[in-house]
Protein backbone atom coordinates (compact mmCIF):
# COMPACT_ATOMS: atom_id res chain seq x y z
CA UNK A 1 0.00 0.00 0.00
CA UNK A 2 1.31 3.43 -0.91
CA UNK A 3 1.37 6.35 1.47
CA UNK A 4 0.48 9.90 0.56
CA UNK A 5 3.50 12.16 0.92
CA UNK A 6 3.30 14.70 3.71
CA UNK A 7 3.16 18.39 2.76
CA UNK A 8 6.47 19.70 1.43
CA UNK A 9 8.60 21.07 4.31
CA UNK A 10 9.21 24.78 4.45
CA UNK A 11 12.99 24.50 3.97
CA UNK A 12 12.51 22.65 0.66
CA UNK A 13 10.32 25.52 -0.59
CA UNK A 14 12.45 28.38 0.73
CA UNK A 15 16.03 27.35 -0.11
CA UNK A 16 15.80 27.36 -3.96
CA UNK A 17 14.51 30.95 -4.33
CA UNK A 18 16.83 32.18 -1.56
CA UNK A 19 19.83 30.56 -3.27
CA UNK A 20 18.86 32.17 -6.59
CA UNK A 21 18.43 35.55 -4.84
CA UNK A 22 21.93 35.18 -3.37
CA UNK A 23 23.22 34.27 -6.83
CA UNK A 24 21.64 37.39 -8.35
CA UNK A 25 23.03 39.61 -5.59
CA UNK A 26 26.59 38.30 -5.91
CA UNK A 27 26.74 37.93 -9.69
CA UNK A 28 29.43 40.05 -11.35
CA UNK A 29 31.13 41.33 -8.19
CA UNK A 30 34.27 40.51 -6.24
CA UNK A 31 33.86 38.71 -2.93
CA UNK A 32 35.93 38.05 0.15
CA UNK A 33 36.41 34.90 2.15
CA UNK A 34 33.18 35.29 4.16
CA UNK A 35 30.99 35.59 1.06
CA UNK A 36 32.76 32.63 -0.54
CA UNK A 37 31.94 30.60 2.56
CA UNK A 38 28.30 31.69 2.35
CA UNK A 39 28.29 30.79 -1.36
CA UNK A 40 29.68 27.35 -0.58
CA UNK A 41 27.03 26.77 2.11
CA UNK A 42 24.28 27.86 -0.29
CA UNK A 43 25.67 25.49 -2.94
CA UNK A 44 25.54 22.52 -0.57
CA UNK A 45 22.01 23.43 0.56
CA UNK A 46 20.87 23.71 -3.07
CA UNK A 47 22.33 20.28 -3.85
CA UNK A 48 20.47 18.66 -0.95
CA UNK A 49 17.19 20.34 -1.91
CA UNK A 50 17.62 19.31 -5.56
CA UNK A 51 18.06 15.68 -4.48
CA UNK A 52 14.99 15.92 -2.23
CA UNK A 53 12.77 17.21 -5.04
CA UNK A 54 14.22 14.75 -7.54
CA UNK A 55 13.25 11.88 -5.26
CA UNK A 56 9.70 13.23 -5.00
CA UNK A 57 9.47 13.23 -8.79
CA UNK A 58 10.97 9.74 -8.92
CA UNK A 59 8.32 8.41 -6.53
CA UNK A 60 5.59 9.99 -8.65
CA UNK A 61 6.86 8.84 -12.05
CA UNK A 62 8.52 5.58 -11.06
CA UNK A 63 11.75 4.20 -12.42
CA UNK A 64 13.54 4.92 -14.65
CA UNK A 65 11.67 8.18 -15.35
CA UNK A 66 12.63 9.73 -12.02
CA UNK A 67 16.37 9.30 -12.54
CA UNK A 68 16.02 10.50 -16.13
CA UNK A 69 14.45 13.77 -14.97
CA UNK A 70 17.40 14.59 -12.71
CA UNK A 71 20.00 13.58 -15.30
CA UNK A 72 18.32 15.59 -18.06
CA UNK A 73 17.80 18.66 -15.87
CA UNK A 74 21.43 18.84 -14.78
CA UNK A 75 22.69 18.21 -18.30
CA UNK A 76 20.50 20.85 -19.95
CA UNK A 77 21.73 23.50 -17.52
CA UNK A 78 25.34 22.30 -17.91
CA UNK A 79 25.07 22.50 -21.70
CA UNK A 80 23.60 25.99 -21.41
CA UNK A 81 26.60 27.01 -19.29
CA UNK A 82 29.05 25.59 -21.87
CA UNK A 83 27.29 27.33 -24.77
CA UNK A 84 27.16 30.67 -22.92
CA UNK A 85 30.91 30.47 -22.27
CA UNK A 86 31.53 29.63 -25.93
CA UNK A 87 29.52 32.67 -26.99
CA UNK A 88 31.77 34.83 -24.81
CA UNK A 89 34.70 33.79 -27.06
CA UNK A 90 37.13 33.79 -24.16
CA UNK A 91 40.49 31.98 -24.14
CA UNK A 92 40.36 28.21 -24.38
CA UNK A 93 36.68 27.96 -25.34
CA UNK A 94 37.50 25.78 -28.36
CA UNK A 95 38.43 22.90 -25.99
CA UNK A 96 35.84 23.66 -23.30
CA UNK A 97 33.28 21.09 -24.49
CA UNK A 98 35.93 18.39 -24.81
CA UNK A 99 37.36 19.01 -21.35
CA UNK A 100 33.90 19.15 -19.75
CA UNK A 101 32.67 15.95 -21.41
CA UNK A 102 35.87 14.07 -20.59
CA UNK A 103 35.85 15.23 -16.96
CA UNK A 104 32.17 14.27 -16.62
CA UNK A 105 32.74 10.76 -18.00
CA UNK A 106 35.76 10.16 -15.75
CA UNK A 107 34.05 11.55 -12.65
CA UNK A 108 30.90 9.50 -13.22
CA UNK A 109 32.41 6.19 -14.36
CA UNK A 110 35.14 6.17 -11.71
CA UNK A 111 34.16 8.54 -8.91
CA UNK A 112 30.36 8.26 -8.70
CA UNK A 113 30.08 4.59 -9.64
CA UNK A 114 33.10 3.73 -7.49
CA UNK A 115 31.79 5.37 -4.31
CA UNK A 116 28.32 3.89 -4.88
CA UNK A 117 29.74 0.38 -5.36
CA UNK A 118 31.95 0.74 -2.30
CA UNK A 119 29.32 2.21 0.03
CA UNK A 120 26.60 -0.19 -1.13
CA UNK A 121 28.78 -3.28 -0.82
CA UNK A 122 30.11 -2.26 2.60
CA UNK A 123 26.54 -2.14 3.87
CA UNK A 124 25.02 -5.02 1.87
CA UNK A 125 28.13 -7.15 1.08
CA UNK A 126 27.25 -8.13 -2.52
CA UNK A 127 25.11 -5.73 -4.55
CA UNK A 128 23.14 -6.65 -7.66
CA UNK A 129 22.00 -4.84 -10.79
CA UNK A 130 20.62 -5.73 -14.21
CA UNK A 131 23.28 -6.61 -16.79
CA UNK A 132 21.00 -6.01 -19.77
CA UNK A 133 20.19 -2.44 -18.75
CA UNK A 134 23.65 -1.37 -17.61
CA UNK A 135 25.29 -3.16 -20.54
CA UNK A 136 23.09 -1.30 -23.01
CA UNK A 137 23.94 2.06 -21.45
CA UNK A 138 27.65 1.27 -21.36
CA UNK A 139 27.74 0.19 -25.01
CA UNK A 140 26.22 3.52 -26.05
CA UNK A 141 28.70 5.37 -23.82
CA UNK A 142 31.67 3.56 -25.40
CA UNK A 143 30.46 4.40 -28.91
CA UNK A 144 29.83 8.07 -28.09
CA UNK A 145 33.12 8.65 -26.26
CA UNK A 146 35.14 7.02 -29.03
CA UNK A 147 33.33 8.98 -31.75
CA UNK A 148 33.54 12.38 -30.05
CA UNK A 149 36.70 12.28 -27.92
CA UNK A 150 39.11 9.81 -29.55
CA UNK A 151 38.55 9.64 -33.32
CA UNK A 152 39.12 13.42 -33.90
CA UNK A 153 42.70 12.96 -32.72
CA UNK A 154 43.37 10.62 -35.67
CA UNK A 155 41.45 12.22 -38.56
CA UNK A 156 43.52 13.82 -41.35
CA UNK A 157 41.06 16.07 -43.20
CA UNK A 158 41.78 18.97 -40.83
CA UNK A 159 44.95 19.71 -38.83
CA UNK A 160 44.97 19.01 -35.12
CA UNK A 161 42.40 17.15 -32.98
CA UNK A 162 39.43 18.58 -34.87
CA UNK A 163 36.66 17.46 -37.20
CA UNK A 164 35.90 18.93 -40.61
CA UNK A 165 32.45 20.56 -40.93
CA UNK A 166 30.89 17.43 -42.44
CA UNK A 167 32.54 15.18 -39.84
CA UNK A 168 31.33 17.45 -37.05
CA UNK A 169 27.77 17.37 -38.37
CA UNK A 170 27.92 13.59 -38.56
CA UNK A 171 29.26 13.30 -34.98
CA UNK A 172 26.61 15.69 -33.64
CA UNK A 173 23.70 13.99 -35.37
CA UNK A 174 24.98 10.52 -34.43
CA UNK A 175 25.32 11.54 -30.76
CA UNK A 176 21.80 12.96 -30.68
CA UNK A 177 20.34 9.94 -32.49
CA UNK A 178 22.03 7.37 -30.26
CA UNK A 179 20.98 9.20 -27.09
CA UNK A 180 17.39 9.49 -28.34
CA UNK A 181 17.24 5.76 -29.08
CA UNK A 182 18.69 4.98 -25.65
CA UNK A 183 16.03 7.09 -23.91
CA UNK A 184 13.31 5.33 -25.94
CA UNK A 185 14.70 1.92 -24.98
CA UNK A 186 15.08 2.92 -21.31
CA UNK A 187 11.63 4.42 -20.87
CA UNK A 188 9.41 2.59 -23.37
CA UNK A 189 10.64 -0.43 -25.30
CA UNK A 190 12.69 -2.22 -22.61
CA UNK A 191 11.86 -0.30 -19.45
CA UNK A 192 11.95 -3.49 -17.37
CA UNK A 193 15.70 -3.79 -17.97
CA UNK A 194 16.31 -0.59 -15.98
CA UNK A 195 14.08 -1.28 -12.97
CA UNK A 196 15.73 -1.86 -9.56
CA UNK A 197 16.43 -5.44 -8.57
CA UNK A 198 14.10 -6.59 -5.78
CA UNK A 199 16.45 -7.70 -3.00
CA UNK A 200 16.38 -8.08 0.79
CA UNK A 201 17.52 -4.80 2.31
CA UNK A 202 15.96 -2.73 -0.44
CA UNK A 203 14.53 0.11 1.58
CA UNK A 204 12.77 2.06 -1.13
CA UNK A 205 9.82 3.89 0.38
CA UNK A 206 6.30 3.76 -1.05
CA UNK A 207 5.32 7.38 -0.52
CA UNK A 208 3.16 8.59 -3.39
CA UNK A 209 3.19 12.35 -4.02
CA UNK A 210 0.11 14.09 -5.37
CA UNK A 211 0.27 15.64 -8.88
CA UNK A 212 0.46 19.11 -7.30
CA UNK A 213 3.39 18.12 -5.07
CA UNK A 214 5.20 16.56 -8.04
CA UNK A 215 4.64 19.68 -10.15
CA UNK A 216 5.96 21.96 -7.41
CA UNK A 217 8.93 19.63 -6.91
CA UNK A 218 9.72 19.72 -10.64
CA UNK A 219 9.71 23.52 -10.72
CA UNK A 220 11.84 23.77 -7.57
CA UNK A 221 14.23 21.13 -8.94
CA UNK A 222 15.04 23.33 -11.93
CA UNK A 223 15.38 26.40 -9.70
CA UNK A 224 17.75 24.48 -7.41
CA UNK A 225 19.85 23.27 -10.33
CA UNK A 226 20.12 26.79 -11.72
CA UNK A 227 21.40 27.86 -8.30
CA UNK A 228 23.86 24.93 -8.20
CA UNK A 229 25.39 25.77 -11.59
CA UNK A 230 25.44 29.54 -10.93
CA UNK A 231 26.95 29.25 -7.46
CA UNK A 232 29.54 26.81 -8.79
CA UNK A 233 30.51 29.36 -11.42
CA UNK A 234 30.81 32.05 -8.71
CA UNK A 235 33.26 29.83 -6.87
CA UNK A 236 35.31 29.27 -10.04
CA UNK A 237 37.62 32.31 -9.57
CA UNK A 238 38.58 31.12 -6.09
CA UNK A 239 39.23 27.68 -7.51
CA UNK A 240 41.26 29.25 -10.31
CA UNK A 241 43.40 31.07 -7.76
CA UNK A 242 44.02 27.84 -5.90
CA UNK A 243 44.90 26.04 -9.14
CA UNK A 244 47.32 28.82 -10.10
CA UNK A 245 48.91 28.68 -6.66
CA UNK A 246 49.51 24.93 -7.11
CA UNK A 247 50.88 25.44 -10.61
CA UNK A 248 48.34 22.93 -11.98
CA UNK A 249 46.97 22.99 -15.56
CA UNK A 250 43.95 25.16 -16.33
CA UNK A 251 41.84 22.07 -17.10
CA UNK A 252 41.69 21.37 -13.35
CA UNK A 253 39.26 24.28 -13.01
CA UNK A 254 36.84 22.52 -15.37
CA UNK A 255 37.17 19.32 -13.35
CA UNK A 256 36.37 21.13 -10.10
CA UNK A 257 33.32 22.84 -11.60
CA UNK A 258 32.12 19.55 -13.14
CA UNK A 259 32.37 17.88 -9.73
CA UNK A 260 30.24 20.60 -8.15
CA UNK A 261 27.65 20.48 -10.92
CA UNK A 262 27.40 16.69 -10.54
CA UNK A 263 26.84 16.90 -6.78
CA UNK A 264 23.02 16.47 -6.93
CA UNK A 265 23.29 13.27 -8.98
CA UNK A 266 26.13 11.97 -6.81
CA UNK A 267 24.14 12.44 -3.60
CA UNK A 268 21.04 10.86 -5.14
CA UNK A 269 23.07 7.90 -6.43
CA UNK A 270 24.67 7.40 -3.00
CA UNK A 271 21.28 7.40 -1.28
CA UNK A 272 20.03 4.76 -3.72
CA UNK A 273 23.14 2.60 -3.17
CA UNK A 274 22.69 2.82 0.59
CA UNK A 275 19.11 1.55 0.13
CA UNK A 276 20.42 -1.44 -1.90
CA UNK A 277 19.06 0.00 -5.16
CA UNK A 278 22.26 -0.12 -7.19
CA UNK A 279 20.34 -0.19 -10.46
CA UNK A 280 18.93 3.24 -9.65
CA UNK A 281 22.46 4.48 -8.91
CA UNK A 282 23.69 3.17 -12.26
CA UNK A 283 20.70 4.64 -14.08
CA UNK A 284 21.61 8.03 -12.64
CA UNK A 285 25.33 7.75 -13.31
CA UNK A 286 25.36 6.27 -16.80
CA UNK A 287 22.31 8.28 -17.84
CA UNK A 288 24.08 11.50 -16.85
CA UNK A 289 27.21 10.60 -18.81
CA UNK A 290 25.14 9.74 -21.89
CA UNK A 291 23.08 12.91 -21.61
CA UNK A 292 26.23 15.03 -21.32
CA UNK A 293 27.60 13.71 -24.61
CA UNK A 294 24.28 13.27 -26.40
CA UNK A 295 23.20 16.85 -25.74
CA UNK A 296 26.52 18.72 -25.43
CA UNK A 297 28.16 17.67 -28.68
CA UNK A 298 25.21 18.55 -30.97
CA UNK A 299 24.76 21.88 -29.16
CA UNK A 300 28.40 22.94 -29.31
CA UNK A 301 28.71 21.68 -32.89
CA UNK A 302 25.83 23.96 -33.89
CA UNK A 303 27.29 26.93 -32.02
CA UNK A 304 30.74 26.35 -33.53
CA UNK A 305 29.20 26.15 -37.01
CA UNK A 306 27.20 29.34 -36.56
CA UNK A 307 30.17 31.26 -35.13
CA UNK A 308 32.66 29.81 -37.58
CA UNK A 309 35.03 28.93 -34.75
CA UNK A 310 37.19 25.79 -34.47
CA UNK A 311 36.12 23.10 -32.04
CA UNK A 312 38.80 20.95 -30.45
CA UNK A 313 37.40 17.51 -29.62
CA UNK A 314 40.24 14.98 -29.73
CA UNK A 315 41.91 14.11 -26.42
CA UNK A 316 45.69 14.03 -25.87
CA UNK A 317 47.27 10.57 -25.70
CA UNK A 318 47.47 10.37 -21.89
CA UNK A 319 43.74 11.16 -21.57
CA UNK A 320 42.89 8.59 -24.26
CA UNK A 321 44.70 5.90 -22.25
CA UNK A 322 42.84 6.89 -19.05
CA UNK A 323 39.51 6.85 -20.90
CA UNK A 324 40.22 3.45 -22.48
CA UNK A 325 41.19 1.91 -19.12
CA UNK A 326 38.07 3.39 -17.51
CA UNK A 327 35.74 1.94 -20.16
CA UNK A 328 37.49 -1.45 -20.03
CA UNK A 329 37.22 -1.69 -16.24
CA UNK A 330 33.60 -0.49 -16.36
CA UNK A 331 32.78 -3.23 -18.86
CA UNK A 332 34.32 -5.89 -16.62
CA UNK A 333 32.58 -4.51 -13.51
CA UNK A 334 29.13 -4.38 -15.07
CA UNK A 335 29.36 -7.68 -16.99
CA UNK A 336 28.51 -9.92 -14.04
CA UNK A 337 25.48 -8.16 -12.57
CA UNK A 338 27.02 -8.25 -9.09
CA UNK A 339 29.80 -6.35 -7.36
CA UNK A 340 31.69 -6.18 -4.07
CA UNK A 341 34.03 -3.73 -2.35
CA UNK A 342 36.81 -4.78 -4.72
CA UNK A 343 35.13 -3.30 -7.79
CA UNK A 344 34.37 -0.11 -5.91
CA UNK A 345 37.99 0.21 -4.81
CA UNK A 346 39.28 -0.30 -8.36
CA UNK A 347 37.07 2.47 -9.76
CA UNK A 348 38.04 4.86 -6.98
CA UNK A 349 41.76 4.22 -7.56
CA UNK A 350 41.22 5.13 -11.24
CA UNK A 351 39.33 8.24 -10.16
CA UNK A 352 42.14 9.44 -7.91
CA UNK A 353 44.68 8.57 -10.62
CA UNK A 354 42.69 10.80 -13.00
CA UNK A 355 42.71 13.64 -10.46
CA UNK A 356 46.39 13.26 -9.63
CA UNK A 357 47.51 13.10 -13.27
CA UNK A 358 45.35 16.14 -14.06
CA UNK A 359 47.10 18.17 -11.35
CA UNK A 360 50.54 16.68 -12.01
CA UNK A 361 50.55 15.89 -15.76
Amino acid sequence: MTKTLLPLPLWSLAIPPLACALLAALWGGEHGGLMLAVTGAALIASVLVAVYHAEIIAHRLGEPFGTLVLAMAVTVIEVSLIVSMMLSKGPGVDALARDTVFATVMIICNGVIGICLLSGSIRHHTIAFRVDGTGSALSVLVALTMLTLVVPEFTTTTPGPTYSPSQLIFAGLSSLLLYGIFVFVQTVRHRDQFLPVDLPGNTEESHHPTPLQAGIALALLFVSLVAVVGLAKLLAPAIQSGVDAMGAPASVVGIAIAMMVLLPETVAALRAAAANRMQTSLNLALGSALATIGLSIPAVALVAHLLGTPLTLGLPHKEIVLLAVTLLVSTITLAGGRATVLQGAVHLVLFFAFLHLSIVP
